[in-house]
Order: C-alpha cells, then structure tokens, then sequence
C-alpha cells in the first residue's frame, strides 16, 4: 500500500511523453526522410487524431513539436484535443540522413551496405555521408529538452512531438543513458506511438515504451 508521502511524490512527480509523428506516404513506401518535410498521410491524419485523444488523459500542461510538418501536424492534435499551448523548435528535427534521403530502403542496402549495418547497431557516425551522427542529435536536442524540463511545473506533463531517431536519442539523453546502449535495448517507434518518462527521487525513468492509442 502506498504511503502518503509516496502518494504526494506521485502526484508532483513530471512527466515527459515522446510521440513518434504519424504516418507519410514516404513511410508507407519505405523511404527513408530524414529532414525532408513530408505531410501526414489520410492514416497518418486519422492516427495523429487517435493519439491526441488517448493522450488527452494526461492533461499535458504544453506541447513541443518539430517544425516539419509530420511532427507539427501531429502536435497540433495532440495540442487542439489537450487545450495546450503548442511551440515548434527546429532542435526537435529529425536526424539529418544525407544521402539516404529520398532513397528507399532497399536503395540504402544496396548503396551504403556497411554504413547501414553501422545504422542497425547504433554506431556514431554521419548517416548518408554528410548527414547527422546521433551525438550531433544528441547535442542539437540538449538545448531544447533542458528548456522544456525548466517550463515543466511539478505533476506537470510535457509532450514532445517529434522523430523516430530523434525520440530514441531524447529518451537516452533524459534518462542519461548511453546511446549505444539505448539503441541495442530500444526498440524503434510505431507511427504515432510514444513513451512515457516520470521524474523519479534518483533521476528519470522509463515508465512505458512504444504505445499506441
């Protein structure tokens, strides 16, 4: 049985939701975007409407979105159904995929072999030749978390609406674990999928990963 004083941290304890952006046309087709701003498929629309409304429950006090399109748009339900104030921030992009953009992936398997087995296991490295590695992901992401943690009230709820790569490397970086680790224990996010991360007395923590509405 819970104690008051544990009952009381639970009630003031932050949260911080990590929502994948829903689905484009480009992720249908298997084709890997990166920066390129792509708008919501009808499904993507039709899931990002979904999520809001299952999100709703939370009452987020604000809402956090990358400026291109799919995550806006995303964040923009999340925002209407919450009646939360919503901010876009380039620093929530996804990562920079260079030369991979555009490309599908079977495309990228053929071309950059040994640079998309680096990908799978989660190395540091420029994806796509002169794109972003995930500590230039890390570090364009720092900033913008630490602003939003410092706006985030106690028993308040933030949701970021963001990337696939993006939202992996913001979970690491909030829970202060290692990315090579993050990766190989993380699995990816479903369209329109998030996880949840509470403030606990000794740090962050994982408290769901990967859910749809």
């Amino acid at each position: 049985m819970a104690t008051a004083g544990q009952s009381e941290r639970s009630r003031s304890a932050r949260r911080v939701i990590v929502l994948r952006h829903g689905e484009t046309d480009h992720n249908a087709r298997g084709v890997w975007q990166g920066q390129i701003d792509s708008d919501l498929s009808s499904l993507g629309r039709e899931q990002a409407r979904t999520a809001a409304l299952a999100l709703a429950a939370y009452r987020p006090a604000l809402v956090v979105a990358s400026d291109l399109k799919r995550a806006a748009e995303t964040g923009d339900e999340v925002a209407r159904a919450c009646d939360a104030p919503i901010t876009y921030d380039r620093r929530w992009r996804e990562i920079h995929v260079g030369q991979w953009a555009g490309l599908t992936a079977a495309e990228v398997n053929a071309e950059y072999p040994e640079e998309r087995l680096r990908h799978l296991r989660g190395e540091d490295f420029r994806r796509g030749v002169d794109g972003e590695a995930l500590s230039d992901v890390a570090q364009r992401v720092r900033g913008a978390l630490d602003e939003l943690l410092d706006a985030l009230g106690p028993g308040e709820t933030a949701v970021v609406a963001t990337h696939g790569v993006t939202g992996r490397v913001v979970i690491a970086e909030l829970v202060d674990l290692d990315r090579l680790t993050a990766w190989r224990v993380l699995g990816g996010f479903g369209n329109c999928h998030w996880a949840e991360v509470v403030e606990a007395e000794t740090g962050w923590r994982i408290q769901t990963w990967n859910v749809g509405a």
